[in-house]
């Protein structure tokens, strides 16, 4: 990484750090971070991180997974377990604001923001270019507090183009669907339907405006 050197701090600068200090290894599901070297160049700043390396490939070259995908029910406990010991983790790093979902949500799935029942530690880029199988989990330099179900809604709106794969997300994360789990879902949608709004992801409009049609009816 490179930054002007007034701008090297920050989420996404120290993310791999402060995920390596919070988190380790995850019990062997998330690479370790081995190193780390900053130099310093006139008024620029540069950051090296060397992880354990990961020998599988990723799930789908891409973040929206284009193909349906038949994972054993152990790769799934993994996720989830993972995740659970994710969202217990104390943080005052922030994934997502306040502030964005009171202005996105209504903007964009078009209904008012719901209440956070509960605000979680996340990896908050679930997508299936940072998942492998064994699993192990990358990419986790935007890590943060989001409300509870974000991950899980995350890789549900990734796996939109998939329903089979989509239905087993959803029994995967029991909390989408639920009145905790709105506030999450809520947010995704406004932002991928957003990044629609900006000439991306148009693959997945049709399918997201349908989840904010069903999320108006909740």
């Amino acid at each position: 990484m490179s930054a002007p050197e007034d701008k090297a701090a920050g989420k996404l600068w120290d993310g791999a750090l402060d995920a390596q200090h919070a988190f380790g290894d995850l019990d062997g599901y998330r690479p370790a971070l081995l190193g780390v070297h900053d130099a310093f160049d006139d008024t620029t700043t540069y950051r090296a991180e060397l992880s354990a390396r990961v020998d599988e490939p990723v799930l789908s070259g891409d973040p929206v997974l284009q193909r349906d995908l038949q994972l054993p029910d152990s790769w799934w406990q993994d996720l989830t377990g993972a995740l659970e010991k994710v969202s217990a983790v104390a943080t005052e790093r922030v994934a997502v604001r306040q502030q964005y979902m009171d202005r996105a949500i209504p903007e964009f799935p078009g209904i008012p923001a719901p209440a956070v029942t509960c605000w979680t530690s996340a990896h908050a880029d679930l997508h299936w270019a940072n998942v492998t199988a064994p699993l192990k989990v990358l990419d986790w330099e935007g890590w943060g507090r989001a409300p509870e179900g974000f991950d899980g809604a995350t890789l549900y709106a990734c796996t939109l183009l998939q329903p089979d794969t989509a239905a087993r997300v959803r029994a995967a994360f029991p909390v989408l669907g639920s009145p905790a789990g709105l506030a999450a879902e809520a947010t995704v949608c406004a932002q991928l339907l957003q990044t629609v709004a900006r000439g991306d992801n148009l693959v997945l409009e049709a399918q997201l405006r349908n989840w904010a049609e069903e999320l108006r009816h909740r």
